[in-house]
């Protein structure tokens, strides 16, 4: 029988440094001997691509509040789809950047969401499937913003203002604290050699490591 996988997650802001992180983590867990998919939010799998397209356009300026949250669901129940239920079936370690956490980040806190709204969102496209782990990349603001400054193209979340991660970063660090077993906060702050290996210490006490 076919062991399941696990499912882990990263988050943070932008510039946090999540796509650097992402190939250490997964570069980490093939060495301990498990398959990995690596993925994203929003985003994953084709359909969920072309609505992610459209999510980061700058040009979609004065989308609905509720039709982006739609559309981040939509893509999610795609992505899990084809992407995620089958690779954990398979027994494959998928390690995605950003999941619904995100969600309740930038749709609840940033935009101001009820946060039971996208509960019954999340049940109705999810069920009862959750990250095993996430990691939470946390650096302030003004630091996270500086770095994303220095890419060449900024999509409509990184358009965004500081007031709206500001309250992107409180319900992410509001999530950490209810949910300490789950969400384990990274400082992202410091150079990335240090922060891999904080995120090694992790994910070796999650048990990461394949039975002897």
């Amino acid at each position: 029988m076919t062991r399941q996988g696990r499912f882990i997650t990263l988050e943070g802001i932008e510039g946090a440094g999540k796509t650097t992180q992402i190939e250490d983590v997964c570069a980490y867990l093939a060495e301990q001997g498990h398959t990995v998919v690596r993925t994203r939010e929003p985003g994953g799998a084709p359909l969920a691509e072309r609505i992610r397209a459209l999510l980061l356009d700058p040009a979609a300026t004065g989308m609905a509040e509720d039709t982006e949250l739609l559309l981040m669901f939509a893509a999610r129940a795609e992505h899990l789809a084809r992407t995620i239920r089958p690779a954990l079936a398979e027994g494959a370690w998928v390690v995605c950047d950003r999941f619904t956490d995100a969600t309740y980040a930038y749709q609840g806190g940033g935009r101001g969401l009820a946060a039971a709204r996208i509960a019954a969102l999340e049940e109705l496209v999810q069920g009862p499937l959750r990250p095993d782990l996430t990691l939470l990349f946390d650096v302030p603001v003004t630091v996270g913003l500086a770095r994303a400054e220095r890419r060449s193209a900024v999509d409509r979340f990184e358009a965004e203002t500081i007031d709206f991660f500001d309250r992107v970063r409180a319900a992410y660090l509001a999530r950490a604290a209810a949910e300490p077993g789950r969400i384990r906060r990274v400082d992202a702050g410091g150079d990335p050699g240090s922060v891999a290996a904080a995120v090694r210490a992790i994910l070796a006490d999650f048990g990461a490591r394949q039975p002897g």
